[in-house]
């Protein structure tokens, strides 16, 4: 009978522990049987007396049956309407009854990732995830000896995404693992600004001016196997370091010194009490990072970038001032390693002295050549050996033997923002965010359809506004986004070695490349062995490029296909004759197939436009053979 009745809602009862049923038992332990007693009478008195006390925790809130469904709304959107509401529940509690630094304090241990998209839900969100104090939180926590921010608009924000996002990425060309892998990660770095691959390691230089040497090493992998790894350990090499610079060429064999722009406290002269701060180019071994060299500059001058050119026995180089003067001196890389001590002479260059109203902004250099763009975007060369001048400009009329630094400018439609230099071609890149390509074109490292070599700068029209421009020795890579924000990677030239994955045979046409590229990834390079790409977003260069006037929007050509000229519309029209007069020429149906892929590569077409074309050709003749080999199937 008991058993049907309902019993009202209690507190819960404490159960009672069982009583021993031993036989032989002492009976000696009454006294310790009652105090057990009194405690187990004392915890159900405390457990019935918090039961009562329980709905008087959330006074000020709500009452105890709103308190266990709390609804919190988006203060800056109102509450919802009530009128639908069930019966019985109160008002939602707004996120605004909290105290700001307590929401800050709860958000700065989210993710990162987290915190942006918190901040896209509402307005109030925004401007709470938007906070310096929540970015001081996130930076300490990403970078706990990051003490001090230098002044800016958001700089405890810039640093936390700097350091979030910053990652090297590689991929191997040869051996059969053929996948994108990461680098050691110095903890004590503040971002990644630039970064250099040598014959055995890599260095990298952070915001603060920390340079990092990234190690080479034989590591023990999961299986117990001992592998080669690259860039698994990593030392601080030297810090105050503003630029570096080695051996230009491509080949990563002939960088054997790696040369350091950096500033030193001097110690006080004679008659002064304080030190001054100079400039001075340190000379280390990449192999071992050891210091072999080391010239100082007066104080009155400041240098911020640095680049090389020239051969080993005549090693020039380069210094940019902040006032945009170049000074150059010489040096025998053969006896850096010899402990001896001399002065060298630090001369002004010539586009200097015979152009000295000129503010260079940024200098690029190879073997042979060096390039340089002024505030005002303009481009000077500067060639040194009659044999890439031709491969340049396609005559030697103006080569002087006698001369070599004298500046030639080029002719250019816009501003230049940046560049890239390869052995003999070069790539520029412009305000409103067009890629000109000018040299040699054996390979089609141009990216133009074909293999014709440009004198002159050429547009590559299927390419707009490229986060990142490299050229090689004979294949060019660009680094693009798309409108989801999505980064992939297009190449063009030539692809023995597997420089350019996916494409063993080469494109004379940028294609995409078959590399998993990192969201954040800024820069790019690549060597004989492998592909680098280092990722690093700072929000404090925005897009730089600008949008194409109308009247340059609306008289701009048409890409021109071959060899036409980009304003000859009957250069294409012949083009195309001469492309139908190829295939028509090959004998068989599989001939004219490969023909055609051929000429789809030459043609200036979207990279997507050129995968459609050539996936299509590839299921024709598929399906042209399944209908040769097939017997019963008449000829036509």
């Amino acid at each position: 009978m008991g058993e049907g009745l309902r019993r009202e809602k209690g507190p819960p009862e404490v159960p009672k522990p069982r009583q021993g049923h031993g036989v032989g038992k002492a009976a000696a332990g009454t006294g310790s049987r009652r105090d057990e007693g009194r405690r187990r009478e004392g915890l159900v008195r405390m457990v019935r007396r918090n039961w009562r006390q329980k709905p008087q925790i959330l006074t000020g809130l709500c009452t105890w049956e709103e308190g266990r469904r709390v609804k919190r709304t988006c203060p800056s959107c109102g509450p919802e309407s009530r009128g639908e509401e069930k019966k019985g529940r109160g008002n939602p509690i707004s996120v605004q009854l909290f105290p700001p630094e307590l929401v800050e304090h709860i958000i700065s241990f989210l993710p990162v990732r987290d915190v942006v998209a918190l901040g896209q839900t509402c307005r109030y969100f925004h401007e709470v995830c938007d906070a310096e104090g929540v970015w001081r939180r996130i930076c300490r926590r990403l970078s706990p000896r990051l003490r001090e921010q230098s002044s800016g608009v958001r700089p405890w924000k810039r640093a936390a995404i700097l350091n979030y996002t910053k990652g090297l990425y590689f991929q191997a060309f040869g051996g059969r693992r053929r996948c994108l892998s990461k680098s050691v990660a110095p903890l004590l770095a503040h971002g990644y600004r630039r970064f250099l691959p040598t014959k055995d390691h890599v260095f990298i230089l952070d915001y603060v001016g920390t340079l990092f040497f990234l190690k080479n090493a034989l590591v023990s992998s999961t299986l117990g196997q001992i592998q080669w790894k690259r860039a698994c350990h990593y030392v601080v090499l030297c810090r105050g370091a503003k630029d570096f610079a080695s051996d230009p060429r491509c080949d990563t064999v002939y960088r054997k010194y790696l040369y350091v722009l950096a500033t030193r406290e001097q110690p006080a002269v004679v008659g002064s009490t304080s030190s001054q701060a100079c400039d001075c180019v340190e000379v280390y071994l990449q192999s071992s990072g050891q210091r072999v060299f080391k010239m100082t500059f007066h104080h009155s001058m400041s240098f911020k970038q640095i680049v090389l050119v020239g051969q080993e026995t005549h090693r020039a180089l380069l210094l940019l001032t902040e006032e945009g003067k170049i000074y150059s001196l010489v040096v025998n890389e053969t006896q850096l390693d010899q402990p001896r001590s001399y002065t060298v002479q630090l001369a002004l260059r010539k586009v200097s002295r015979c152009l000295p109203h000129l503010r260079v902004t940024c200098m690029a250099s190879n073997q042979s050549s060096t390039l340089y763009i002024t505030d005002q975007g303009g481009v000077y060369f500067e060639v040194h050996t009659p044999g890439v001048y031709r491969d340049l400009f396609g005559t030697l009329q103006a080569f002087d033997p006698l001369d070599q630094q004298m500046p030639l400018a080029l002719s250019l439609p816009a501003k230049i923002l940046f560049c890239a230099l390869g052995y003999n071609h070069v790539g520029l890149v412009d305000e409103f965010g067009r890629i000109f390509m000018q040299g040699n074109n054996r390979y089609g490292q141009l990216g133009t359809g074909d293999k014709m070599d440009r004198g002159e700068p050429t547009q590559v029209h299927y390419l707009q506004r490229p986060i990142a421009l490299w050229c090689g020795l004979n294949h060019s890579l660009v680094l693009s986004q798309g409108l989801d924000f999505s980064k992939e990677l297009l190449g063009c030239g030539c692809g023995a070695g597997g420089r350019l994955p996916g494409w063993p045979k080469g494109s004379a046409s940028f294609v995409k490349l078959h590399v998993k590229v990192p969201l954040c990834a800024c820069s790019l390079c690549s060597t004989r062995e492998c592909l680098y790409m280092l990722a690093s977003h700072d929000i404090a260069h925005g897009p730089a490029y600008r949008d194409l006037p109308p009247s340059k929007a609306v008289g701009s050509p048409e890409p021109s296909l071959g060899a036409g000229a980009p304003q000859d519309p009957g250069g294409t029209a012949r083009a195309c004759e001469e492309y139908l007069s190829q295939i028509h020429s090959c004998p068989t149906l599989q001939d004219r197939m490969e023909k055609m892929k051929e000429i789809v590569g030459w043609m200036p077409l979207m990279a997507a436009q050129k995968d459609f074309f050539w996936e299509a050709l590839d299921m024709l003749q598929r399906a042209a053979g399944d209908v040769a080999s097939d017997p019963s199937t008449p000829e036509s």
